[in-house]
């Protein structure tokens, strides 16, 4: 019996019209489809594929909201030994995240144990949260030779990336965005801030100028600085 594939597909920042026609293909095709279950009971990956996979076989991959690596390596060990177990029956499986698997996605780290025990796994681009958030803001991420830096900003220190001369996005600034917003001022940089939280979902909130926002925004929020006119 020949081995199944799995597909890490990614499935764009909340816009079910941003799914793409491959991703739609596969997600179709697929035997079983695996989503990433956090525990807070949102399954934003879920809902923006919803109605494309009625009738499916649905894998659920319980994946812990923690940063300790231990826990983190646990939990990406049982969820590859539980796709493999489907590979290995022939099964095709589609494995949804949001945005792109290959920016700052939990599945990359599945991905990769999934190769490493012999299966076939396959990366399926999607859009990534910042791109769907310039279009939001009716803005370009970088023009000419300007360049272009990513930054997760809840995971550490920013400060060194405010010195680059570079335009910049800072990923899931939840929980950090006040302090965010602080050092961006302190750089000078704030009147050239914008922001969108929740980009596509329920809920979506647009700010032009990130310095109008009186409060705290949730983990799905994107900050986008131009340095340039």
């Amino acid at each position: 019996m020949a081995l199944g594939t799995l597909y890490g597909v990614g499935v764009g920042p909340g816009d079910p019209e941003l799914l793409t026609l491959k991703a739609l293909r596969i997600l179709r095709e697929a035997d079983v489809v695996a989503v990433p279950d956090k525990g807070d009971g949102e399954g934003t990956a879920m809902n923006i594929v919803k109605d494309y996979i009625q009738g499916k076989n649905v894998l659920r991959c319980v994946t812990p909201m923690v940063r300790d690596k231990e826990r983190l390596a646990e939990a990406y060990d049982r969820i590859a030994e539980d796709l493999c177990a489907q590979l290995a029956q022939g099964r095709t499986v589609a494995f949804i995240t949001l945005g792109d698997p290959t920016v700052y996605s939990t599945y990359v780290y599945v991905h990769q144990r999934v190769l490493e025990r012999g299966f076939e796994a396959v990366l399926v681009p999607g859009v990534p949260s910042f791109c769907a958030v310039a279009a939001r803001l009716n803005m370009s991420l970088c023009e000419h030779s300007e360049r272009l830096l990513i930054v997760p900003a809840s995971h550490r220190d920013v400060e060194d990336c405010l010195k680059v001369d570079a335009n910049l996005v800072f990923m899931k600034a939840g929980r950090e965005i006040g302090a965010l917003r602080d050092k961006l001022e302190a750089h000078g940089l704030l009147s050239r801030a914008s922001m969108v939280s929740r980009c596509g979902m329920e809920g979506e909130e647009v700010f032009p100028r990130f310095g109008d926002m009186e409060r705290e925004a949730g983990y799905f929020s994107v900050v986008v600085v131009k340095r340039g006119g």
